[in-house]
């Protein structure tokens, strides 16, 4: 796995729409942060652009993303918005120059699916904030996605929790967001799974449907394959009127239940205001202990 270069004083990073549509105006917050880090914001011209809910057609935010892609001036990628639409242009990329001269794409949620097609390619991500709204997130968020980019060390603590599955694994970081992942089963964005750790965080899902993917993801043998599991957030869950009976931990712990492996709960990443970044690609040990857990690169 390539891992980009950490980024120094008055580098450029693009800030670019793979999804849904967003103004200049709403990314301000981020462009005045990275200038207090002393990069160089570099606006993509997706920016701006409408088409639906999209920023501008397929074409127009694909041929944006591989500008920055193909750029050797342009050191990472930070993605402006989420929501959906990502997937619709990953089939139109050339990640060749890209693979000589990796760059760090940064976003979460509907970014997974540009983190999959990446790693396929070989090169490590960043699964951290998206520009819009950072300046609502933590401070600490800010924090860790700075010193990621510039390549400090970071780790991670966790306090307990009842569902977690004790033990300790080591391996690749892979995964994002369930839904997403869920979605590219089967593409070419398809997930490598063999002795990796796996992240999911998911938003906003029937409780049912996370049962569906947790069944299909182990139908599809990806828990005969990871070495350890990490969950992060899983925010504002929908039931039926006839209720589930089962929290969205308690469906991913019952499934979980079946393997060995060591299992993390209540990890700060995903659509939380703690949306921690973290570095897709990288080696981490994960301990899962009676009191707490930690997740360390090496």
């Amino acid at each position: 796995m390539k891992i980009p270069a950490k980024l120094t004083k008055h580098d450029q990073i693009a800030i670019v729409a793979t999804a849904r549509k967003v103004t200049l105006e709403e990314l301000q917050p981020a462009i005045s942060l990275l200038k207090s880090w002393g990069l160089t914001p570099v606006i993509g011209s997706s920016i701006g652009l409408q088409e639906n809910q999209f920023a501008g057609n397929d074409e127009e935010r694909a041929e944006d993303l591989q500008q920055q892609l193909d750029n050797p001036n342009i050191k990472a990628i930070w993605c402006a918005k989420g929501g959906y639409g990502t997937v619709r242009i990953l089939d139109t990329l050339d990640f060749t120059a890209f693979k000589k001269n990796p760059k760090w794409i940064i976003g979460y949620s509907d970014v997974t699916a540009l983190h999959s097609q990446v790693h396929k390619k070989g090169v490590a991500s960043i699964h951290g904030p998206i520009a819009l709204g950072i300046d609502q997130k933590s401070q600490e968020v800010r924090n860790f996605l700075k010193k990621t980019l510039f390549g400090e060390d970071i780790a991670y603590k966790m306090n307990a929790h009842v569902l977690n599955q004790k033990g300790e694994a080591e391996g690749e970081l892979v995964g994002g967001n369930l839904s997403v992942l869920f979605s590219l089963i089967g593409s070419e964005s398809d997930l490598d799974l063999k002795g990796k750790i796996l992240f999911l965080e998911d938003l906003d899902e029937y409780l049912y449907h996370i049962d569906r993917m947790m069944q299909n993801l182990k139908r599809n043998g990806w828990f005969d394959q990871i070495s350890g599991l990490i969950i992060g957030g899983l925010n504002d869950m929908n039931d039926n009127a006839i209720p589930f009976g089962k929290t969205a931990k308690e469906i991913i712990a019952e499934t979980a239940g079946e393997y060995d492996f060591p299992v993390a709960f209540n990890f700060p990443a995903g659509h939380i205001e703690d949306n921690q970044a973290l570095i897709l690609g990288r080696k981490v040990r994960l301990q899962v202990e009676a009191k707490e857990s930690h997740v360390s690169y090496f």
